[in-house]
């Protein structure tokens, strides 16, 4: 059998409801913005996005899940954790209780998912600075104190999406070792 990648690597997008996790889906795999977006109440076709990547010469499919931001709905973020290489961990950098509920979203997914997994901190909606309510300097103390990537990103605006969102992939891939669980004959 042969595959267009050499690895297909799963990602999460995790965090509290209306931080912004499918618009940064949408631009990170179509370069969209969408103003008025849906509430992402189950894991369906519209919240999974794949996208092509390459490190080390070698072409990667990753496979991207937006997982809803509600309690209720833990089970299917718990669900995803298991399998996946990386997660992005995305508050709103206007919004202080997303950023305060980081610690409980970061325990739940260290609980059920692979040890070696790479974790990527996302302070999103970095284009309201006139609204900031969680300094840029608390997001890279809590990264620090928790071993994350840390990044500002703007889905509205694309800034640091592509560019930062590229460097993790790679970095992820390269430090995971389900890269190799996951690995295919190109």
């Amino acid at each position: 059998m042969s595959y267009s990648y050499a690895y297909l690597l799963k990602y999460i997008i995790i965090g509290d409801s209306g931080v912004g996790k499918s618009c940064l889906l949408l631009q990170l795999t179509d370069k969209q913005f969408q103003t008025v977006h849906e509430p992402t109440i189950d894991v369906e076709s519209d919240v999974f996005a794949t996208k092509m990547i390459t490190a080390d010469s070698k072409p990667i499919k990753l496979e991207i899940w937006d997982t809803p931001g509600k309690e209720r709905f833990i089970s299917i973020t718990r669900a995803y954790c298991d399998v996946a290489a990386g997660a992005l961990l995305v508050y709103d950098i206007t919004r202080r209780e997303t950023f305060d509920h980081l610690a409980a979203w970061l325990e739940d997914v260290r609980r059920f998912a692979n040890e070696d997994m790479t974790i990527m901190l996302v302070g999103n909606k970095c284009d309201l600075p006139h609204k900031r309510a969680v300094s840029y300097a608390e997001g890279e103390k809590f990264a620090k104190e928790h071993g994350l990537i840390f990044v500002e990103a703007s889905a509205k605006t694309a800034q640091n999406v592509e560019e930062v969102m590229s460097d993790y992939w790679c970095i992820s891939v390269q430090l995971s070792p389900l890269s190799r669980r996951f690995s295919h004959a190109v």
